[in-house]
């Protein structure tokens, strides 16, 4: 029989796991970030994928992939390789194009999981660890992130920005259609060098082998999108056509391409579409312009007018205000996310209605709390997103304030109880 300081010594004896052998454990993986003139946005990108957090995952490397830049995109990317020395530097002296590019990437990458960003994308900190453990298993090929943009929602083009993401996010929960992030196993030796559409030509490809897609809706990412109507004409236009060419050559259609879906998903979003008489007017300008996008698509496809050398969309390459009025008050800009529930009911869809109307009638008197050159907008039922000219300290001290004024609102039933909203916050901060 042993004896209780026998037992003891022996399980004192067993060695625990080291912290080498723990990170062994995680599931490594490799960034890729294509750039081309992206001078202003690379250093902050690389800041934030470096800050990402690492406890069931790990960031290997991080591969640069600088496409015929003139900017000082690849100097930036070399000082930021002597603080780190996970970065990695590839150079195309010529631009040939992102799928070219990203094949580069491929063939230089050393783990069984890339995942593959933007320089003007801002992660979450927890997006890419919330992306990559669901590698964990076996089955799953490839996961999406979820893309919130930041745009001013209280102007048209950003109206309808935010009404293609709101409508991607509703329909990529049932069908996963995969952009901006992505994060997929390294079984892929390269993809068609003249697609447009780079996601969805990886998306096809990691199907066909069996694998699940799987889209997250807790990594968020946040982008840029147009704030022209030419730009916007011109995303769309590009992607459509690359839609399009998948579907001849690859025999993959993306969930955006049927019609059907995409308005029964507007339809369930009419509370953000058409809950008033602005928002509606504005949706069908935007479905106009899609529209319009899409018949310029496909006569491009018609014609064979490439577009795998992507024409520069300028408004969406700085997350900043684009006249940049306050950058010599800080250089430094932060994404702030505010969820606001109910501290009672079920959640029901009468509830989220409710607190969507208290949000728009909020929005007023949240802008007296902040600059003028910075930017309020409502995603879904219960979210705010601000985007703030503010070091960690003062987003902090801004989110707080906004905290108490929202809590601090009165809420009425329909049945003359009283209730108060919760408010929880997140914050990143990112400065050169």
């Amino acid at each position: 029989m042993v004896s209780k300081t026998e037992e003891m010594a022996q399980t004192t004896a067993q060695p625990l796991a080291s912290a080498n052998e723990r990170e062994t454990e995680k599931i490594r993986y490799t960034v890729g970030v294509m750039a081309y003139n992206e001078e202003a946005n690379i250093k902050r990108s690389l800041l934030a994928l470096l800050a990402q957090k690492s406890e069931r995952t790990w960031l290997e490397e991080i591969i640069v992939v600088a496409s015929g830049c003139t900017d000082r995109t690849v100097d930036v990317v070399r000082e930021m390789m002597e603080a780190d020395a996970r970065i990695r530097l590839l150079v195309q002296r010529r631009r040939e194009g992102k799928a070219s590019a990203i094949n580069l990437f491929l063939q230089h990458a050393r783990n069984a999981v890339v995942v593959m960003t933007g320089a003007d994308i801002i992660p979450e900190r927890d997006a890419l660890e919330r992306l990559c453990a669901h590698f964990s298993d076996a089955t799953v090929g490839m996961v999406g992130a979820h893309p919130v943009p930041v745009n001013d929602q209280h102007t048209f083009i950003g109206h309808a920005v935010h009404l293609l993401w709101n409508l991607h996010d509703r329909m990529a929960q049932r069908d996963p259609k995969l952009g901006e992030v992505v994060g997929f196993r390294n079984v892929i030796a390269a993809i068609p060098v003249d697609t447009a559409v780079d996601e969805i030509s990886i998306q096809s490809l990691i199907a066909r082998r069996g694998l699940r897609l799987v889209y997250e809706t807790r990594a968020i990412v946040y982008n840029k999108g147009p704030m022209t109507v030419r730009d916007f004409l011109k995303q769309r236009r590009r992607i459509y056509a690359g839609h399009l060419l998948v579907r001849r050559e690859q025999d993959y259609a993306a969930s955006t391409m049927s019609v059907l879906s995409i308005l029964q998903a507007l339809l369930a979003n009419a509370d953000t579409t058409l809950g008033t008489p602005r928002e509606a007017i504005w949706t069908c300008g935007a479905i106009a312009l899609e529209g319009l996008a899409r018949l310029q698509g496909h006569i491009d496809v018609l014609r064979k007018r490439p577009h795998h050398i992507w024409q520069t969309v300028s408004s969406t390459k700085q997350l900043e205000d684009e006249q940049r009025k306050l950058r010599r008050i800080c250089n430094t800009q932060s994404v702030i996310v505010f969820q606001i529930n109910r501290q009672a009911g079920d959640g029901n869809e009468m509830e989220k209605r409710g607190t969507l109307r208290l949000l728009r009638k909020l929005l007023p008197v949240l802008r007296r709390y902040v600059r003028k050159d910075d930017h309020l907008s409502i995603n879904g039922h219960n979210t705010l997103v601000a985007l703030l000219n503010a070091d960690q300290d003062g987003a902090q001290l801004i989110a707080l304030r906004l905290k108490r004024v929202i809590e601090n609102q009165p809420v009425t039933t329909a049945r003359n109880q009283h209730l108060r909203l919760k408010v929880s916050f997140h914050a990143v901060s990112f400065g050169e």
